[in-house]
């Protein structure tokens, strides 16, 4: 069995475990203030994945107290500004935000995520500048490369948009990682691992593995109790998992193979909710099965 994951690549690098602190800057979504939608993605509740207030030094040190209880011994950290559009936004407030957030020798990353389309000139000066002073990260909300569930999910913008972010963000100096998310309405396993070759082939560094999840209060979650499509089991799940990190590169970094909703808010699937038995069960079968990253990927 062979996984390149992020944690055993920061572990190499600075010695000692890496946490990320989750920020926010305060962006909205083009796809929620009128310019290309109000209603946001289909799946996306509203709140972001994660609301912050407060200014970043509040906001970081109230970061790293909610991780003080998973610490022990010495630890570095990854600021990262995780909810909507985090380079949506005046430049000048953002650059002094995201220069702030690293300043510190225990920072050793910036990312930052946003959309493929909002990544002009202005934002690419800015990231390359900030990528000067220390590995600056974007993350990309690509989700499915197919043109049908782009649509269906109201991703708004095309794959080309996509492939020439990524050829920006590499000229800017700046690491890609992408995010997927398996399971889809429509989308077969064979649908999911294509979007893992194609995000592969692209030349991001990393990628993230999502579920689905159905959240109150999204357009999604009214699909769902309508009846029109069923989410994953947890069976489902890890065998199209393990389809999409064969399909991968062996060099790309796999930063996450699942991701849990906020429990208070998870309306389907309910199994998603533990967290800590999905990942077991997850490597569990990757051992079973040898799954070998990159072993179906072909160049």
């Amino acid at each position: 069995m062979y996984l390149n994951l992020l944690n055993d690549r920061l572990k190499e690098a600075y010695g000692v475990k890496v946490y990320k602190l989750a920020l926010s800057s305060g962006c909205s979504c083009p796809n929620r203030d009128g310019t290309l939608g109000t209603r946001g993605c289909i799946f996306c509740d509203g709140a972001g994945a994660f609301a912050a207030s407060g200014g970043i030094g509040e906001q970081m040190e109230d970061a790293k107290a909610r991780l003080r209880g998973k610490i022990k011994g010495q630890a570095k950290y990854i600021a990262y500004f995780q909810s909507f559009t985090n380079t949506y936004g005046d430049i000048g407030r953002l650059e002094a935000l995201f220069s702030a957030a690293m300043e510190g020798e225990e920072v050793v990353v910036l990312s930052v995520a946003t959309r493929p389309d909002c990544l002009g000139q202005e934002v690419l000066a800015m990231l390359e500048r900030l990528g000067r002073r220390k590995p600056v990260w974007v993350e990309l909300g690509l989700q499915t490369i197919h043109p049908a569930t782009a649509a269906y999910i109201r991703r708004g913008y095309g794959l080309e948009v996509y492939d020439r972010a990524v050829e920006d963000l590499h000229a800017a100096g700046a690491e890609v990682v992408v995010h997927q998310i398996l399971g889809l309405p429509g989308e077969t396993a064979a649908d999911m691992a294509e979007t893992a070759r194609y995000i592969g082939k692209s030349g991001a560094e990393g990628i993230k593995f999502h579920l689905l999840h159905v959240l109150r209060g999204t357009d999604l979650a009214a699909e769902y109790r309508a009846g029109k499509f069923e989410v994953m089991t947890p069976e489902a799940y890890i065998a199209a998992l393990e389809e999409c990190v064969r399909s991968i590169p062996r060099e790309m970094v796999i930063h996450r193979l699942t991701g849990d909703g906020a429990k208070r808010d998870l309306v389907a699937p309910l199994w998603s909710g533990d967290k800590k038995r999905v990942l077991n069960a997850i490597h569990a079968s990757f051992a079973r099965h040898d799954v070998e990253q990159g072993s179906a990927y072909r160049p």
